[in-house]
């Protein structure tokens, strides 16, 4: 791959939004694709902009056109008008950027609500799938799908609500106090259970009307291109959407938001890196996301404060088993997960200890004698860690179970 890095890369496109009428909306997508499916959601009414992202989470239609989606909202004032499914469908479908265009989404973010639109869904054909949340105390209550239907609930769920049919798939959140987990700027909303719903949204949305489907992949490794080989801390932003994060678990280092992760990007990482190789161990590629095991290699010249931060250069090669999770939103990285085991980094610098003091009164109820003290040989291995990834045969397993306490 090859890229002028003396021209800028192309700006993230601006949110246009197109008021049909009150309560309903149209905005395009805002994937650097340009194009993708329709769908149509369905939210309760808020004094928020539906174009409101906080915190670096956005709101529904935001996050669905961030998805590629050519996305109609209806808000519940606009329900009063029976033909408004079916004006929402007429729109997304005339849209110069649906397509495909065989077929409609539906989400319904609010059981009550899907109640008031399942009588007008079989006049709407071109809805080929319904995502509905909704809370246990409704289900009883709730109008049933022609469609395929994906039901998520807050609350527990009894054993013959779980029965599912051949169209409708149910999901229990039994720690949610109420379906608007899934609404952000709500006191119920929950991000991380959200995002679990989110991704089935995905599996389930994306077979109903044919994607969008892109090559993760290559979205993931354009990245990792831009970061540590051509090393453009603009085009590395320019591969992710408006409002992105890296957490760097481990240490704790990354950044949130747009601002404060390209100042990370420019003063602790992408400049700050050693020459390094990535070898990759194994790589899984879901619907959403990417999650790769590699061995991280480098000489440690330099100060790497991401990584090791406070520590000066030691001369050491390094070899560091990690885990990288990486959410994809659309054809751009909303966030990436990094983690690995601190340990093994400090045994191979040869920062740790082989043993470390044990402060504490055993089972047994022995303690040290008079002058002395117990102490306990540390379970972290050095680059040893690093060849067992790579091989499983290349280490003997359970030779730590030989570890114990020694007095001293």
């Amino acid at each position: 791959m090859y890229v002028d890095i003396s021209k800028p890369p192309p700006p993230l496109p601006t949110p246009q939004l197109t008021e049909i009428a009150p309560g309903l909306s149209l905005l395009q997508p805002l994937s650097r694709r340009g194009y993708g499916p329709g769908l149509i959601i369905v939210v309760p009414d808020s004094e928020i902009s539906n174009l409101t992202i906080k915190d670096g989470v956005p709101s529904p239609l935001i996050k669905w056109a961030e998805e590629s989606y050519t996305v109609v909202e209806i808000q519940e004032k606009a329900l009063a008008s029976k033909d408004v499914l079916k004006t929402a469908a007429e729109w997304v479908q005339k849209s110069d950027k649906c397509e495909p265009r065989e077929g409609v989404g539906l989400i319904v973010y609010n059981g009550r609500l899907w109640n008031k639109l399942a009588p007008s869904l079989p006049s709407v054909p071109q809805v080929l799938g319904v995502v509905i949340y909704t809370d246990s105390t409704e289900l009883e209550s709730l109008s049933p799908s022609p469609i395929p239907c994906l039901q998520h609930v807050a609350g527990k769920v009894t054993d013959s609500a779980k029965q599912q049919s051949d169209h409708v798939t149910v999901y229990e959140y039994p720690n949610s106090a109420s379906s608007a987990f899934a609404l952000p700027f709500q006191p119920d909303f929950s991000y991380n259970t959200e995002a679990v719903s989110h991704t089935r949204n995905l599996t389930f949305l994306k077979r109903q009307v044919n994607g969008p489907y892109f090559d993760l992949e290559r979205i993931w490794e354009e990245h990792t291109y831009f970061e540590f080989e051509n090393r453009s801390v603009e085009y590395t932003m320019s591969t992710m959407v408006q409002e992105p994060y890296v957490n760097h678990i481990t240490t704790m280092t990354g950044g949130i938001g747009r601002e404060n992760l390209t100042d990370f990007y420019r003063h602790h990482f992408i400049f700050k890196n050693p020459a390094s190789e990535l070898e990759l161990v194994s790589r899984t590629v879901g619907i959403d996301r990417i999650v790769d095991e590699f061995i991280f290699k480098f000489k440690h010249d330099s100060e790497v404060d991401w990584l090791i931060p406070g520590i000066p250069p030691t001369n050491k090669k390094l070899e560091i088993p990690m885990t990288a999770i990486v959410n994809i939103r659309g054809d751009r990285l909303y966030h990436e997960h990094i983690s690995w085991d601190q340990g093994t980094v400090l045994v191979q610098l040869g920062l740790m200890p082989e043993y470390l003091p044990f402060p504490y009164q055993l089972p047994d109820g022995r303690t040290p004698a008079e002058g002395k003290r117990f102490e306990i040989r540390v379970p972290s291995a050095g680059v040893e860690a690093a060849a067992k990834m790579r091989d499983r045969n290349a280490v003997g397993s359970n030779k730590m179970f030989e570890f114990g306490i020694r007095e001293v």
